[in-house]
């Protein structure tokens, strides 16, 4: 057996990979990983703060008085192909289903002419011979959707969401790549009068990014008179995990190599620990909007980042008034914003304790990144939501939770699910500096015990794939964790091609 793992170790190394990483990897699989204990769903009140439009306003301009003090930057996780948009035209293409029998391909079709690229398709079609009006007038369906998705077309089903055509207006079409950047001018204009914006891309697309982006900022710059500083990463390789077969055992490749899987959005905290900023904001993708609808988005944006750095203001000036001097007002105060501004309580075992064990255990939750979350009111929507937990401490915490972290067999977990009011649609705003002002090291506060174990296919095999903390789910574990509801109108995901039809999506 040691020859064995031996072996197994000399393969990992010369696959580039990190060998105490991917032997844990190995074990986590045989293990499995713990559900979370969870006190209560976490809903109006109860944890989502719900604010009136004075509140709102007040943060929206406590903000601002700020920050042109802070640089501020849009993380916009942005990997991965949109082929998921397309997969009931791919259905349609490879006839596992027919015009007739496919409301989606109809519903396509019949509202072709609302797409933000149907002037680019109609393009593409007539330089093949055929254009898309004399299509349409002999349902030659097949050669539209393929001049969509294919390759020898516009190529769509192999470009990134951020590259597809979204919103159309007037004058101008916008992928979501665009939008973004115009929602930098919006809430994300800080120090220098700078607007900085990260994209991680996948390595193929990087250079489409690029394109799109140079072919855009000149004239925006020269219109706004702001600089633009727009960087882009990749997931890490070495973040990849190992994928095992139904015992367990790693799984070979063909030519005898090991199969790594990318780990999920988990594996872009590596990456958010590389930005140095004093205010991050994170937003998918495919989460934008056109103009006319800008405004409340922006708004909300703007108070959250207020909100979150009201709340630092506190957090950092109790630690520096314990470094002052370690009194039991002091001690008051730094518990004061624990469990009144963050939400947290003490155990009984801290809160009968002396006082310097009570000031260590308020060091250590205080002494935290900070993120505030914008939730919307659960629709149905697939997707984490946010709950209370039990911590093994005795305190408690706020996480967004994925229903893999719930053991639905218990049926008082499964009641908090179900009794569970909001949802996560991805809208934060981090502070990742500490009270000094250094960056804290954001891989020291993650959670490894909540990862995912998931079942995928490989060459005809079913293979088990293990993803890391999600980045908003256990990657953020052990950051303070603030929720606030935010109007549905802020939440605009595009999952399918046809999502751009509704009139949300509508310039």
């Amino acid at each position: 057996m040691q020859g064995m793992d031996q072996t197994l170790k000399e393969k990992i190394k010369s696959q580039g990979m990190p060998i105490d990483a991917v032997m844990q990897q190995l074990e986590q699989f045989k293990t499995g990983f713990p559900y979370l204990k969870i006190i209560a769903p976490a809903t109006a009140n109860q944890g989502v703060q719900v604010w009136n439009e004075q509140e709102t306003n007040r943060y929206q301009n406590f903000f601002s008085s700020l920050a042109s003090k802070k640089k501020i930057v849009k993380f916009v996780p942005a990997s991965g192909a949109a082929s998921r948009m397309f997969k009931d035209l791919f259905a349609f293409l490879e006839g596992s289903t027919s015009f007739e029998n496919s409301p989606f391909v109809k519903k396509f079709i019949q509202e072709i002419h609302k797409f933000a690229f149907f002037e680019d398709l109609d393009r593409v079609m007539t330089a093949q011979g055929f254009n898309l009006t004399q299509a349409l007038a002999t349902k030659d369906y097949t050669s539209i959707v393929s001049s969509l998705v294919r390759n020898e077309g516009l190529g769509y089903g192999n470009l990134p969401k951020g590259l597809l055509k979204f919103h159309a207006y007037s004058e101008e079409r916008r992928t979501p790549a665009h939008e973004h950047l115009i929602e930098g001018l919006r809430y994300g204009l800080g120090k220098n009068n700078e607007v900085h914006i990260h994209f991680t891309v996948s390595p193929e697309h990087e250079s489409g990014f690029r394109s799109e982006i140079s072919s855009l900022l000149p004239t925006l710059q020269q219109e706004t008179g702001i600089q633009f500083h727009v960087n882009y990463s990749h997931q890490k390789k070495t973040t990849d995990t190992l994928a095992v077969d139904l015992e367990n055992q790693p799984f070979f490749e063909e030519d005898g190599s090991l199969l790594f899987r990318p780990a999920g959005h988990g594996a872009l905290l590596e990456n958010l620990n590389e930005i140095h900023a004093d205010l991050i904001f994170i937003k998918n993708i495919d989460n934008v909007v056109p103009d006319r609808l800008k405004e409340i988005t922006t708004k909300y944006k703007l108070a959250l980042g207020g909100f979150l750095l009201e709340i630092q203001e506190k957090v950092f000036a109790a630690l520096a008034g314990l470094d002052a001097s370690v009194t039991e007002s002091n001690l008051k105060a730094a518990i004061r914003v624990y469990t009144e501004d963050l939400g947290g309580i003490l155990p009984e075992s801290v809160a009968s304790a002396d006082l310097a064990t009570q000031t260590t255990f308020i060091r250590k939750k205080l002494h935290r990144p900070i993120r505030v979350c914008g939730m919307v009111k659960n629709t149905g929507e697939p997707g984490g939501g946010p709950f209370w937990i039990q911590e093994e401490d005795g305190s408690r915490s706020l996480q967004i939770l994925e229903t893999a972290q719930i053991n639905l067999e218990d049926p008082i977990s499964k009641q908090h699910m179900n009794s569970s009011t909001h949802f996560n649609p991805v809208d934060l705003v981090c502070g990742i500096k500490d009270y000094k002002g250094n960056s804290f090291d954001l891989l020291q506060f993650r959670d490894m015990s909540t990862g995912f174990i998931t079942e995928k296919s490989k060459n005809g095999k079913v293979v088990k794939a293990l993803e890391l903390p999600g980045l908003w789910n256990g990657a953020m574990a052990h950051w303070n964790t603030l929720f606030v509801e935010v109007p549905l109108l802020t939440f605009n995901p595009v999952k399918t091609i046809n999502d751009l039809l509704r009139e949300e999506h509508q310039a």
